[in-house]
């Protein structure tokens, strides 16, 4: 077992104790946490979910929130991509609550969320604040990430080398998170997500699935800014009350007048 593993062990240990759990041995039974390495966030990451399956089965919220905070900064101590990492401000992992209705998947950080650390809080960011709330939702209710965790310099797509890098992190980050439905926002969101070469208009209005979840994709909100193609805001609409009508909750009156 790595040093890097067993630290997320004992921590992971400790928080189920903590959590009320009854079968979790003596802390002071494990062994020893050794020191940090240096090397260690470079290191691949082994979710302790994905190492003890028997303890990530009963997890409860409050370990599983600990263990997406360890997840997090493994994240901004990553050095995978040499160019991602010596140009970003910070990294941009997601926000939202545990286990969520919805997920909102999207491409990558962008300059806005470069600088404050969260996703979708520009242009785009804001339209969809505004899908969202249409959908009669809040913004809090929902969880907010990308396929990447750093800005590509100049606001570039990802490279796909990126995103595979990134993928574990993902993985492990929607196996926390646990939300019921995924929609995704552009192509690169869902292409990588789904390990797909399909476009976005091809693969819109049809749920596909994610290890169980539902998914469903749509265009991105950058996309329907005014200086690129506002008219497919209606597209995204009516996905918005497709994704509406799968997770059983009413189609709000005042939505057609958010859209716009």
């Amino acid at each position: 077992m790595s040093d890097d593993l067993r630290r997320q062990l004992w921590h992971q240990l400790e928080g189920l104790r903590s959590a009320g759990v009854q079968f979790v041995g003596k802390i002071h039974d494990l062994p020893p946490i050794p020191a940090v390495r240096a090397q260690a966030s470079e290191q691949p990451l082994k979710a302790v979910s994905q190492a003890v399956p028997q303890i990530a089965a009963v997890q409860q919220p409050e370990p599983r929130r600990l263990e997406l905070r360890l997840l997090a900064d493994r994240v901004s101590k990553c050095s995978r991509c040499p160019e991602l990492a010596s140009t970003r401000t910070q990294t941009v992992f997601g926000v939202g609550p545990l286990d969520p209705e919805l997920c909102f998947l999207g491409e990558a950080p962008g300059a806005d969320e470069d600088r404050q650390g969260q996703p979708f809080v520009g242009a785009a960011g804001q339209l969809l604040d505004r899908i969202i709330v249409a959908m009669g939702m809040k913004r809090e209710e929902v969880y907010i990430c990308n396929i990447l965790r750093c800005r590509p310099p100049a606001n570039r797509q990802p490279k796909p080398d990126e995103s595979k890098n990134c993928r574990e992190y993902l993985d492990a980050q929607l196996d926390l998170v646990r939300p019921r439905f995924i929609c995704t926002l552009g192509a690169t969101a869902a292409q990588n997500l789904l390990g797909t070469t399909i476009g976005v208009g091809k693969l819109r209005g049809t749920f596909r699935d994610y290890r169980g979840i539902p998914v469903l994709c749509t265009y991105h909100p950058a996309s329907l800014l005014p200086s690129r193609s506002p008219e497919k805001k209606k597209d995204v609409w009516e996905d918005m009350k497709l994704l509406l009508a799968k997770m059983g909750k009413p189609i709000p009156v005042v939505g057609k007048k958010a859209e716009g």
